[in-house]
């Protein structure tokens, strides 16, 4: 069982694009508002509580959510302004928490133990955070507090939108118990039906299978789905560390069958990505190729480097290498991305690297919150 000593805030915005937009222009209050990509091969991103009634959800194409709701408000992603408000959420966040993890541009664990070590502490901290967060932009959050993350996590899930659950250490068993085994964490389509094989669906059946058996039919991920089912989850509320790759890729509104749009776009993506390289004074030792043809089939194809490189030219050409070896140019192509990986500091050992830490947090690509400056030690 948990031990009871960590209290865990997890936050969730509530459509948060879709929201903002309604905040931000107020004739869509209370309509429907689809955000997403507009194009053909378009994707929701998200959809208003408006919208939902409908049928409307995240990932669905966009051309199935005009036939489900055709009196909708679509509006195109507008990234830099959501980034724009993240980041003073984030400031929020910082008021009530030591530590925090974003997640998502909307999503965020935050460390209440230090500053409001009690349940009903943490209570009067999240609900001062939903508090300022509406005065100050106009929108709301959902939020879950618990001994741990993932249970922190199914809490904020359970009230939406503009709600608050909290779970004692007392109350972990009585509250995972009735919970389809499915809200954990990994449990996805294919686990689901192993565990109905076995006769589960719910956390309180999950808890009869010893940990041998849940071994045998899930491998490693049995002994985390063991704990899970007993409450615990011991990982740390931690900020997101340096990327282990910076990538860039775009759909074509409509398959393209010549090999001239799809070196068009490696160029923009090797600009993208060089200048987030520049952003964050990194290199790169590995680029890869990412292709997804007409039939939807996807590769990749990658290539290890002697020398580091983030200049665009030079990302460019190593990509479009990649791409010769394919069958670009004789097959119709969905989609075209890149990538960069096995990143190293550019500047030397010794060197004063603040300027670089400082141009990373200003590029945005940390999903609008600036996590670095909030976290802070010591009592």
């Amino acid at each position: 069982m948990p031990s009871g000593d960590r209290v865990i805030l997890h936050v969730d915005m509530d459509a948060f694009f879709a929201s903002v937009e309604q905040r931000d222009f107020p004739p869509y209050r209370g309509k429907p508002v689809i955000v997403g990509g507009l194009g053909p091969r378009g994707v929701v991103s998200t959809a208003s509580y408006e919208a939902r009634a409908f049928g409307v959800h995240s990932a669905m194409p966009m051309s199935q959510a005009r036939r489900l709701c055709p009196k909708a408000v679509f509006i195109h992603v507008r990234m830099e302004r959501y980034k724009e408000i993240s980041r003073g959420i984030a400031e929020e966040f910082a008021a009530i928490a030591d530590t925090i993890e974003p997640v998502s541009i909307d999503e965020a664990y935050l460390d209440l133990t230090r500053r409001a070590p009690s349940p009903e502490q943490a209570e009067a901290a999240a609900r001062r955070l939903k508090r300022n967060v509406f005065e100050r932009f106009g929108l709301t959050l959902s939020a879950g507090i618990a001994p741990c993350k993932f249970i922190a996590k199914i809490a904020s899930d359970l009230d939406k939108p503009d709600g608050l659950v909290i779970v004692r250490p007392s109350e972990v068993d009585a509250f995972l118990a009735p919970l389809d085994a499915g809200r954990i964490p990994g449990v996805g389509a294919v686990a689901r039906r192993r565990l109905a094989a076995l006769g589960i669906e719910t956390i309180a059946q999950l808890r009869e299978l010893s940990q041998e058996t849940l071994a045998r039919q899930f491998g490693k991920f049995g002994a985390r789905l063991y704990e899970f089912a007993r409450g615990s989850d011991p990982r740390p509320v931690a900020p997101r560390g340096a990327p282990k790759s910076i990538g860039a890729e775009n759909t074509f509104p409509f398959n393209q069958k010549e090999l001239a749009p799809a070196l068009e776009a490696l160029m923009r993506h090797a600009e993208d990505v060089a200048r987030r390289l520049r952003l964050r004074g990194m290199v790169a030792r590995n680029v890869t190729l990412k292709l997804r043809y007409g039939d939807f089939r996807t590769i990749t194809r990658a290539h290890s480097l002697e020398t580091p490189l983030c200049e665009a030219m030079d990302i460019y050409e190593a990509a479009s290498a990649l791409l010769e070896k394919t069958d670009a140019g004789r097959r119709p192509i969905r989609l075209v991305g890149l990538a960069v990986s096995a990143l190293a500091p550019m500047v030397a050992p010794g060197d004063d690297s603040e300027d670089f830490a400082e141009a990373d947090e200003a590029s945005g690509d940390f999903f609008g919150f600036p996590f670095q400056r909030f976290i802070q030690s010591g009592p």
